[in-house]
């Protein structure tokens, strides 16, 4: 049984009843090595919010047909698609960070960026604030998703549409708690990652996301193997039955 305690987290700003919960897909690999899984993604009526393009951890240093191809078929069906934009804890370069992102605007006119390995600290926030800001001045409302993987400091959220507030293993996610200063904001601004999520917790991983107030959410089965393999790089193996949960919602 997981650790859920006291009310739905973002009842005090947005009720929760009609939060429709989606997808946000953290990464899956290139379109070469993964074909089956980009072709499912465009197919009409799933669930989506966003899906994050890396073409290598990154842009890429020239236009890859194969992901040019991919994004736009996402984007042509009404896809978000987010660059993927390393961080690495706030220790890359202002400019580094500003460069990957106009080339994937130039390259493959994304909707926004998804910030990977993001500080969550208060003293990193200022830095936080100026790539941002840069960022909103390239493309006209980008959609930007702060993955801290945990709680940051609560100011982050004056500048993101979303945080990724959990990233991790079920084992953890299961007793996993949510920080109270989240209920001063709606579910749709909160996103969580879970992998190794066994078909047979499903329902209680969902669950938990719904009270913990995260709306946008990417559950798989597969196991951490290192960042150059990691678990989003693959479908869950429960694809379809974890879209046909989310299409009908979960009880209480």
């Amino acid at each position: 049984m997981s650790y859920l305690t006291g009310t739905p987290a973002g009842t005090a700003s947005a009720g929760t009843t009609d939060v429709r919960t989606g997808l946000g897909v953290p990464g899956i690999a290139h379109p070469l090595l993964a074909p089956t899984e980009w072709g499912e993604l465009a197919r009409p009526g799933r669930p989506l919010h966003w899906v994050v393009l890396d073409v290598a951890d990154g842009p890429g240093v020239s236009p890859d047909p194969r992901c040019l191809e991919s994004a736009g078929r996402l984007r042509n069906g009404g896809v978000r698609v987010l660059g993927n934009l390393d961080t690495r804890y706030g220790a890359r370069a202002f400019a580094e960070v500003v460069s990957d992102a106009q080339r994937y605007l130039d390259w493959y006119q994304v909707d926004g960026f998804l910030l990977d390995r993001c500080p969550a600290e208060r003293t990193a926030l200022p830095e936080l604030r100026r790539i941002v800001g840069t960022l909103r001045t390239l493309h006209d409302a980008p959609h930007i998703v702060l993955g801290h993987g945990t709680h940051p400091f609560p100011g982050y959220a004056e500048h993101a549409d979303q945080l990724v507030t959990f990233s991790g293993a079920w084992s953890d996610y299961r007793w996993s708690q949510v920080a109270e200063w989240t209920s001063d904001h709606p579910p749709e601004r909160f996103c969580h990652f879970v992998h190794g999520v066994p078909c047979g917790h499903l329902d209680e991983a969902l669950r938990i996301a719904r009270w913990q107030g995260a709306a946008t959410i990417w559950f798989t089965d597969a196991a951490a193997r290192g960042r150059l393999a990691g678990p989003w790089e693959t479908m869950p193996g429960y694809w379809d039955e974890l879209v046909s949960r989310i299409g009908t919602g979960v009880s209480e």
